[in-house]
């Protein structure tokens, strides 16, 4: 059984299914029943018990093919029970090896951390495949992050010990980070300056307040307050400080972000004296979009899209702030590629 070119030792033997307890069966069995039932009625791989036997001989099976694994051999699932494990870091937890393959799952809520250079390095690997969402997603409990499993049944075991010990390399050169965790969120006290002379004085309901609550709330912080302040660069700053003297952990300005000349956002931001990560995003919804920092509060003003756009790059970049995680120029550039949202509604 060397199809791919391993030395694997691994035989297939006929047996009496009598004498096939605690073997591994080497290939499906079908079980018909006319007019009511085909289909598989054992998997490739099972391991034999005693209370099958009464099973196969009622499907016509008095012999059947087993595998006898090498020494030097693994089952598709002890590999992919392996992996999962080599790979998995903090607050997940690992199904059981089901079909060859095992899921690694969120514990908890939060953002999931994929190193995507580590899973391309495995990946490469002949016979080893491991599937994960991407990294920084935001996570719900339970939500699968990754499933890794064997191409053939029977594998090389030291194809997978390469990968154990390629994790653990992973980890000791990332102050134990693990290729595979979610980081949890934390709860964060917002403060949100909604601009707008219109909204200010009362000419115009504000829209902006309401979306952006739930968007925070969802993700388990809250805003501590709403101030509502003119197209006024000086005003939107003291509205700044005060939140600054609030000790808030974020603090969210909602419009005057395009170019029009009543648009004082972006300067009041600059003129507080934040450090600008960014004005601008390459991704659509959500190209206005300005990342800053006032010493080490996040500061973030918001493009109207975020009104009325299920999906823009506030959505993108929230979840992180809300799991502890510094934003840089980098990580806006990589909002490019797969940035493309506008049809989605």
């Amino acid at each position: 059984m060397n199809s791919h070119g391993d030395s694997l030792t691994t035989k297939l033997v006929e047996v009496k299914v009598e004498d096939a307890i605690g073997l591994l069966l080497a290939h499906d069995l079908t079980q018909i029943i006319p007019g009511q039932f085909k289909g598989r009625k054992f998997k490739k791989g099972h391991v034999i018990r005693e209370d099958d036997i009464p099973e196969l001989l009622r499907i016509g099976k008095a012999h059947i093919y087993v595998m006898e694994l090498g020494s030097n051999d693994l089952h598709e699932d002890e590999a992919a029970l392996r992996m999962a494990q080599a790979v998995a870091g903090d607050h997940v937890e690992l199904t059981e090896p089901s079909e060859g393959k095992v899921i690694i799952r969120s514990s908890i809520e939060g953002v999931a951390r994929i190193e995507k250079a580590f899973i391309d390095h495995m990946n490469a690997v002949d016979q080893i495949a491991m599937a994960t969402v991407t990294n920084f997603s935001p996570v719900r409990l339970g939500q699968s992050l990754a499933g890794t499993r064997v191409i053939p049944l029977v594998v090389a075991k030291e194809k997978i010990e390469a990968v154990e010990l390629a994790a653990a390399r992973w980890k000791q050169e990332h102050n134990g980070q693990a290729p595979i965790s979610v980081l949890p969120f934390t709860i964060l006290r917002v403060g949100l300056i909604t601009t707008g002379s219109e909204v200010y004085t009362g000419l115009v309901e504000d829209k902006f307040g309401p979306v952006v609550r739930e968007k925070i709330e969802a993700l388990g912080s809250r805003i501590v307050e709403q101030r509502l302040c003119p197209d006024d660069s000086d005003a939107i700053v003291r509205e700044i400080r005060h939140f600054q003297q609030q000790e808030v952990d974020l603090i969210l300005i909602t419009g005057g972000m395009s170019v029009d000349p009543d648009d004082r956002t972006p300067g009041a931001i600059n003129q507080a004296g934040a450090r600008i990560v960014s004005h601008g995003t390459p991704m659509l919804p959500g190209s206005m979009l300005m990342m800053a920092y006032l010493g080490d509060l996040p500061i973030m003003g918001l493009p109207g899209c975020v009104m009325y756009d299920r999906f823009t790059s506030f959505d993108v970049l929230l979840p992180r702030i809300c799991a502890g995680l510094p934003i840089e120029r980098q990580h806006i550039t990589e909002l490019g590629y797969g940035g493309l949202h506008a049809d989605k509604g």
